[in-house]
C-alpha cells in the first residue's frame, strides 16, 4: 500500500531559500530596484522566520515581477538563476533522503509556500515529479500566457498546506487517515499544522521554535546539513 513522503523546501531539502534567493537574485541583475526590494526582501524573510508574516502581502510583492515580463524571458532569467545560485546549494544528504523514500517506492511531493514557478525547476532537480506550491494565476493561451501578480487557489502556507495536500491527496484516489505511512521532513514552526497531519513528522535542520517543539513532542530531528 502506498507511503507517503512529503519535503519542505527551503531550509529543508535546500539550506537556503529559494524565494529570498530569487528576490535578491532580482535585484543583483537590476530587475527590480535593488534597493527597494533588498530591504523589503528581508522585512519579509524576517516576517517568516518570526512567524507573523503576512502570507498575501508577502505575495503581491513576490509576484509582481512575474507579471512584469514574458514568460521566455523569465526562464532565461530563471535557468541562469539555476546556474548560478541554485545548483551549488544541492546537498547529497538532502538528495540521498530523498532517494532513500523513492527507492522504497513511496509517493513523493514537495509541500512549499515558495511559487511554482521558482521551486519546479529546483524540485525536479532532486527527482522529485510532484510539487505543491503557491501557485501564481495566469492569464492568455499558449505562448501568450503571463502571470497576472495574484494567487490561484489558496496560498500554500501553515494551514492552507493541509488543505491543499488533501486536495492533490484527492486527485490521487488517496485519503492521508488510511495511508500506513506518511512523513513529512520540515526546518520551520510554520509547518506545525502538518506535520501534525502525518504519522511520521521529522523536524529537518529546525529552526529554534520547530527544535523545541520537536523535542517536547519526542519527535526525531534531521540534520542534513551539519
Amino acid at each position: 500500500m502506498t507511503q507517503l513522503a512529503l519535503f519542505d523546501l527551503d531550509h529543508t531539502l535546500l539550506p537556503c531559500d529559494s524565494d529570498y534567493e530569487w528576490g535578491q537574485f532580482l535585484a543583483r541583475i537590476g530587475v527590480v530596484d535593488s534597493q527597494y526590494y533588498a530591504k523589503q526582501n528581508e522585512r519579509f524573510y524576517q516576517d517568516y522566520k518570526d512567524g507573523k508574516l503576512d502570507i498575501h502581502e508577502f505575495l503581491r510583492f513576490a509576484l509582481k515581477p512575474l507579471s512584469e515580463h514574458s514568460r521566455a524571458q523569465l526562464k532565461e532569467w530563471h535557468d541562469q538563476f539555476m546556474a548560478e545560485v541554485i545548483t551549488g546549494q544541492l546537498r547529497q544528504k538532502a538528495v540521498d533522503l530523498v532517494k532513500k523514500h523513492q527507492d522504497a517506492g513511496d509517493l513523493c511531493c514537495v509541500v512549499t509556500a515558495t511559487n511554482s514557478f521558482v521551486t519546479r525547476p529546483i524540485v525536479e532537480s532532486f527527482g522529485i515529479e510532484h510539487l505543491i506550491a503557491t501557485e501564481p494565476a495566469i492569464k492568455g493561451v499558449g505562448s501568450d500566457v503571463i502571470f497576472t501578480g495574484e494567487v490561484k487557489g489558496i496560498p500554500n502556507f501553515r494551514e492552507g498546506k493541509i488543505q491543499n495536500v488533501h486536495t492533490w491527496l484527492g486527485e490521487q484516489n488517496l485519503d492521508l487517515s488510511q495511508l500506513p505511512r506518511s512523513y513529512f521532513y520540515s526546518d520551520s514552526m510554520n509547518d506545525l499544522p502538518l506535520l501534525e497531519q502525518v504519522s511520521h513528522p521529522v523536524a529537518t535542520n529546525p529552526d529554534d521554535r520547530l527544535r523545541q517543539e520537536a523535542q517536547k513532542r519526542n519527535w526525531p530531528i534531521l540534520e542534513l546539513f551539519a
